[in-house]
C-alpha cells in the first residue's frame, strides 16, 4: 500500500510564505486552533493543480514514516494537498474488493453520479475496487463501517 503511512491534517490555510527555495512554499494550516506547517515543494501533488491561497479549506497528507523535526508548530513535508468545499471531507486509503477502506473507517457506495478519475484528470475505465483511492464525500451513515456515496474519487494509479 503506497499511501498506508500517510496521515491527514484538515484545516484552513492561514499563511503562505517562502519555503527557502524558489520552488517551495510553507503553508500554515489552522486545524481549529492548532497550527501545522507544511512544505509544499515541486514534488507535492496538488490535486487539480489549484493555486493555494489563504482562507482555503484543505486536506494535507504527509508521510508519517519520514522523520519530522521536533519543532512547534509541527512542520511536515506535504506529499498531497487537496482543496475541500464547505462540509466536504477527503480520505486517502486502499479500498478492497468491497470498497471498504483498509482501516475499516469507510465503505463506498458508488452511484452513477460519482466522478471517477485518475490523478491527472483522465477518466478511469475500470472498477475502483482494490485500489488506492482519494475519496471526497460529505455525509456518512451511522453504521460500522460508516458508508457514503462519494461525490468524487481519484484513483491513485501506480
Amino acid at each position: 500500500m503506497m499511501f498506508s503511512s500517510y496521515k491527514k491534517v484538515t484545516g484552513v490555510i492561514r499563511d503562505i510564505r517562502s519555503g527557502g527555495s524558489c520552488c517551495a512554499m510553507v503553508i500554515s494550516v489552522d486545524t481549529e486552533g492548532e497550527i501545522v506547517d507544511f512544505v509544499v515543494s515541486g514534488d507535492t501533488m496538488v490535486v487539480d493543480n489549484v493555486r493555494l491561497r489563504r482562507g482555503m479549506r484543505v486536506a494535507a497528507f504527509y508521510d508519517a514514516s519520514l522523520p519530522a523535526p521536533a519543532v512547534f508548530p509541527p512542520w511536515y513535508q506535504a506529499e498531497l494537498v487537496t482543496v475541500l468545499r464547505n462540509g466536504q471531507e477527503a480520505v486517502l486509503s486502499f479500498f478492497d474488493d468491497t470498497l471498504t477502506a483498509e482501516d475499516n473507517s469507510l465503505k463506498l457506495n458508488i452511484s452513477p453520479l460519482t466522478n471517477i478519475r485518475t490523478m491527472n484528470g483522465q477518466r478511469f475505465f475500470c472498477s475502483p475496487e482494490s485500489q488506492e483511492l482519494l475519496v471526497y464525500y460529505s455525509s456518512v451513515t451511522k453504521s460500522i463501517p460508516p458508508q457514503t456515496a462519494p461525490q468524487r474519487i481519484i484513483v491513485m494509479c501506480p
